[in-house]
């Protein structure tokens, strides 16, 4: 008895050593046909498309390892994996619902790459929920938000994606005026401002333009501005062109409601 359990530890000892020793030079070989993809390829896929893919089949892999793992060790103990799994039905079925949501995260996650609605490094919205994308898995895809949370979200929960990063995006600033406000003196100092601007520097890829008046939710008039941006730098220069339109404003004595 004690030689037969000694064997089947070392068995399963040996067994680990060779999947890890297997993991190891696995990523090794992936890791090295992605860098010299990159290297040799006329036409290199981006970046950020390449990280995904990169992710998406370590990913793979590693659940085929994984598999395999648990697979001999369940044999190597003498249990009939196949037979037991055919024979308790009960269990199979437990089984096959249980693995319903994975199969789904699987296919939504290959659809999601396969149609290339998202790679890490984009900005998105998924079910109210907005941040960078970190990782493309085959059960989850991972944002990190701006406070620094990370959200563990499963494939198949993501099923309208609002991809912020794949166009220009808009800066929309707004300016409280009042009724007897002299609007063309603001209209006058507005397009100074945008005139001066350096949009390269500023990573703005259309000049700021007035719209025309709107009002808040509060009843506050206000008189909008829209500039177009690179994806992911329209906060900021929102944040910068209402300083500069607010000092422009205030240094040639126009005042605003508070």
């Amino acid at each position: 008895m004690a030689q037969h359990i000694l064997g089947v530890i070392t068995q399963l000892i040996l067994l680990t050593v060779v999947l890890l020793l297997i993991n190891w030079i696995g990523k090794k070989i992936i890791k090295h046909i992605f860098n010299s993809n990159l290297k040799i390829s006329k036409n290199p896929i981006p970046q950020n498309k390449m990280n995904t893919i990169y992710t998406i089949i370590l990913n793979i892999f590693k659940y085929i390892l994984l598999f395999f793992w648990i697979y001999a060790i369940l044999s190597a103990i003498g249990i009939p994996v196949g037979t037991l799994i055919a024979g308790a039905g009960i269990f199979s079925l437990a089984i096959g619902l249980g693995a319903q949501g994975f199969v789904s995260d699987m296919v939504n996650g290959f659809f999601i790459l396969l149609e290339q609605q998202i790679s890490v490094g984009d900005y998105i919205n998924v079910n109210g929920i907005e941040g960078t994308v970190t990782y493309v898995g085959i059960r989850t895809t991972q944002l990190k938000s701006f406070d620094g949370t990370l959200n563990f979200i499963p494939n198949r929960n993501i099923t309208v994606v609002s991809n912020q990063s794949r166009n220009d995006m808009r800066a929309l600033i707004e300016i409280p005026v009042s009724s007897n406000s002299p609007f063309d003196n603001i209209k006058q100092v507005i397009e100074h401002v945008s005139k001066e601007l350096n949009l390269k520097a500023l990573k703005i890829t259309k000049a700021p333009t007035i719209l025309g008046f709107s009002n808040l939710n509060d009843g506050t008039l206000v008189i909008q501005i829209a500039a177009y941006t690179k994806h992911g730098e329209q906060y900021n220069v929102k944040n910068i062109l209402m300083k500069k339109y607010l000092i422009a404003l205030n240094q040639a004595g126009i005042e605003l409601p508070k």
